[in-house]
């Protein structure tokens, strides 16, 4: 069984890398043509997706009713339709997913509320803070687009480039470091400066 498991692991990882290299390129060209449909459909075209869900499922719902109907007319077989649930397994593996989530978002809340990390509260800030900026640029969708266009298109371009991109990363990573361990020793020294002065009026 756990062996089934993890062959299935790799499977999977293995149609991911598959699809993000364009290793077969026809899965990457019905997801990109698919998030390009979808993308215009509800943010050109200005259709609505709960009006689209449902015309979706009528459409489904029509199309395997008739089939039926025809199939036991005509002496034809059923539509193939899979078991449609969902197993405990699966319920179980994305639920443990999301306690792990949960539990690493409400540690970094606890070194910030109690252990008064002043480190872990200025990587929070920006990066809430950026997610807000790019917010005000554009909205959900157009967002959740580019983010599959960038999946797309990224690793491949990495995999051709990755030394001359590697060296970049190291490059700006130590500019990072050093502009922010700057701005972490002036804010400690006008923290300190200022309880001085505080001591200093009592």
């Amino acid at each position: 069984m756990a062996l089934s498991q993890r062959e299935s692991h790799i499977c999977s990882s293995d149609l991911v890398t598959d699809l993000l290299l364009w290793r077969k390129w026809h899965g990457g060209f019905i997801v990109l043509v698919s998030a390009t449909t979808f993308w215009f459909l509800f943010e050109r075209a200005g259709y609505n997706l709960l009006s689209f869900v449902a015309n979706v499922l009528l459409l489904l719902v029509v199309i395997l009713f008739l089939w039926a109907k025809s199939a036991l007319l005509l002496n034809r077989p059923l539509p193939p339709l899979p078991d449609l649930e969902i197993s405990e397994a699966s319920v179980l593996k994305a639920a443990d997913a999301l306690r792990v989530w949960i539990n690493y978002t409400l540690s970094i809340a606890r070194d910030i509320a109690i252990g008064r990390n002043l480190k872990c509260l200025l990587q929070v800030a920006i990066v809430l803070w950026v997610i807000s900026f790019v917010g005000n640029l554009v909205n959900f969708l157009t967002l959740l687009y580019i983010v599959v266009l960038l999946s797309l298109s990224a690793p491949v371009l990495y995999h051709k480039y990755q030394h001359h991109i590697d060296e970049k990363l190291c490059m700006t990573h130590r500019v990072i470091q050093m502009q922010y361990r700057r701005i972490d020793e002036s804010l400690l020294k006008k923290i300190l400066r200022s309880s001085n002065k505080d001591k200093k009026t009592q």
